[in-house]
């Protein structure tokens, strides 16, 4: 596997967006398309703002 891969999953690991190492062995398995999404959505959650009003 290429060190740059190598690298974005550790990183991954590190931030806990995969929590187990041996996700490091499948980085060039295909992701289903819901998968994909779920990071997203959680990406999109953690960038919005929590608060309702101006106040």
């Amino acid at each position: 596997m290429e060190a740059w891969k190598q690298l974005i999953g550790e990183k991954a690991l590190q931030k806990g967006i995969i929590n187990d190492p041996r996700w490091l062995e499948k980085l060039d398995e295909p992701m289903p398309v819901w998968a994909v999404l779920e990071l997203f959505l959680q990406i999109v959650d953690t960038m919005e703002p929590n608060y309702n009003s101006y106040d």
